[in-house]
């Protein structure tokens, strides 16, 4: 018996997504296509575990991440602006954006692709459920984004 034609197209078509999918080409998630070959500079303390996880997290994601350990992290903070109220455990840096806390690698990836005109994101304090605050519970939480004036307007709800 003859497929329709409507099958051959159908199964054409899924054969595509396919070998898209083992090629990798087109069909990755949103973080895995912006985060290739982007490389996300991180300060954290050495004895942080949380900011080890969120480290794994992007690299899970396909960010390369240059590490930088210290026990006192604030002078990071002071520098690139973080507002006290925003601040959580870790601070980093790509693509010339502030990223503080535990801000998950979509989020960051949607950050990269439409290019706002803010200083960074942060999702303050450290929120049971993001990502390295895995455990017993998730609470919902907003990435903040900030701007240099201030300005400050949530950017992802979680």
């Amino acid at each position: 018996m003859k497929p329709k034609r409507n099958q051959r197209a159908t199964f054409l078509g899924a054969m595509v997504l396919l070998a898209g999918i083992a090629l990798g080409i087109g069909f990755g998630l949103p973080s895995q296509k912006v985060a290739a070959g982007e490389t996300v500079v991180v300060y954290k303390s050495p004895t942080c575990g949380c900011c080890k996880e969120w480290v794994k997290h992007l690299q899970q994601n396909g960010y390369r991440v240059e590490v930088h350990e210290q026990y006192n992290v604030n002078p990071v903070k002071n520098e690139l602006g973080v507002p006290s109220s925003l601040r959580s455990c870790h601070t980093a840096k790509v693509r010339g954006y502030v990223i503080e806390g535990h801000v998950p690698a979509a989020d960051i990836a949607r950050l990269l692709k439409e290019k706002p005109d803010i200083a960074g994101l942060a999702a303050p304090g450290m929120p049971m459920g993001s990502p390295g605050m895995e455990g017993p519970r998730k609470d919902p939480y907003d990435v903040i984004a900030y701007g240099a004036n201030g300005r400050t307007s949530v950017f992802a709800s979680h």
